[in-house]
């Protein structure tokens, strides 16, 4: 086993994390690789409308469930 490596992705809100995330994720497939993605931890927001679901800023961390 080799030495650890961490590979943070940042970015803007659409901005393409998630994608580049996920590619570089298949290029380690034969290693032992674990993502964390942020996507997971955003608030509930099924009891509210569409309308008032995009009104969220999902850059800000009030929006997240950490």
């Amino acid at each position: 086993m080799g030495q650890p490596l961490l590979i943070g992705v940042a970015g803007g809100s659409g901005s393409g994390k998630t994608t580049v995330a996920k590619e570089l994720y298949k290029q380690f497939e034969h290693e032992s690789v674990l993502m964390i993605e942020q996507d997971s931890y955003y608030k509930d927001q099924s009891h509210l409308t569409m309308e008032e679901r995009a009104k969220t800023n999902y850059c800000v961390l009030s929006s997240r469930s950490i």
